[in-house]
């Protein structure tokens, strides 16, 4: 596989996953609104999501920032970063993005913010010194590439439609229990086999979306990584920050769940499990089909 044909393919597959996730959302909204027959709460619960998309999309940057307890610098405090920065942007033509620093001795990176004129990118202290000059390169255009391909917006899209998933499913768990109003036909066959439907659906619903967002972020891991190597031609200095990032086992102190994506390799040390069943639970691709999949880029691609 090129690189040209990686991109694409996990663009594709991005897309599969996201309409998924749609459909599931659109489908549990038709089934309860008609089931219990209660449009306000729906109205009310897409109201909500909206107002909370709109606040997670202006503010996450802050937020992830104040978690993460990063601090902006300067040209001055870190030329060489600097200046890694300014040509990789220079190179992809997107504006240049903040840099902030985390006081960790863990070597990890992330990008945030809603669009590429309002873009972050933060390193950890320890990234700085235990990296060589391209491996670092490969790591800031690992994290250009998600400015780039607007993931730090989608990732945020893609939280709020599985919060969203959650609020209705807890609604009308509640409802199936307390409500008053209920179908018509709860008492005969079908209004029993609606109901179990739905208790069903209530259950399994959050689980399949948090899956489906955990696909996406995985296939935008496989994506910056085939992107940052199409900005810098050089697929073994990625190759090699990733292998050193995740054999290093200096923990990150301020590594949390709400956070964890973010980063350019799990933050949680000893989390590399290969089975079937763990995979589909993390956040990022296992280092070993990361590093495979830029193997296979060759020479010819470039």
């Amino acid at each position: 596989m090129t690189l040209y044909t990686q991109i694409s393919s996990n663009l594709y597959k991005t897309w599969f996953f996201l309409i998924l996730l749609f459909t599931l959302i659109i489908g549990l909204g038709w089934f309860f609104s008609h089931y219990y027959n209660s449009p306000e709460i729906l109205i009310f619960a897409i109201f909500f999501s909206i107002l909370t998309s709109f606040l997670s999309y202006w503010y996450s940057d802050k937020i992830v920032l104040s978690l993460t307890r990063a601090k902006e610098i300067k040209k001055e405090d870190a030329p060489e970063l600097y200046r890694l920065v300014e040509n990789l942007c220079l190179t992809t033509g997107l504006p240049l993005p903040k840099i902030y620093i985390l006081d960790e001795l863990a070597p990890n990176a992330f990008a945030t913010g809603r669009d590429p004129k309002h873009a972050v990118i933060a390193v950890t202290r320890g990234l700085l010194e235990k990296l060589e000059k391209a491996e670092l390169e490969g790591v800031l255009a690992h994290e250009i590439a998600h400015i780039g391909n607007r993931d730090t917006l989608l990732q945020t899209i893609v939280v709020i439609l599985i919060g969203f998933v959650t609020l209705i499913c807890d609604f009308f768990f509640r409802l199936a229990f307390y409500s008053r109003n209920r179908s018509k036909n709860k008492n005969d066959l079908i209004g029993f086999i609606f109901f179990l439907f739905g208790f069903i659906a209530i259950i399994i619903a959050p689980l399949l979306a948090k899956l489906l967002g955990l696909a996406i972020s995985r296939r935008r891991e496989f994506l910056a990584d085939a992107t940052g190597v199409l900005i810098t031609r050089y697929p073994e200095g990625l190759i090699r920050a990733l292998e050193k990032i995740s054999h290093d086992q200096t923990p990150l102190k301020i590594a949390n769940n709400a956070t964890a994506h973010l980063y350019i390799v799990n933050p949680f040390r000893g989390q590399q499990s290969i089975s079937w069943l763990t995979k589909l639970f993390m956040t990022h691709p296992s280092l070993e089909d990361r590093i495979k999949a830029l193997q296979e880029i060759t020479t010819k691609s470039l």
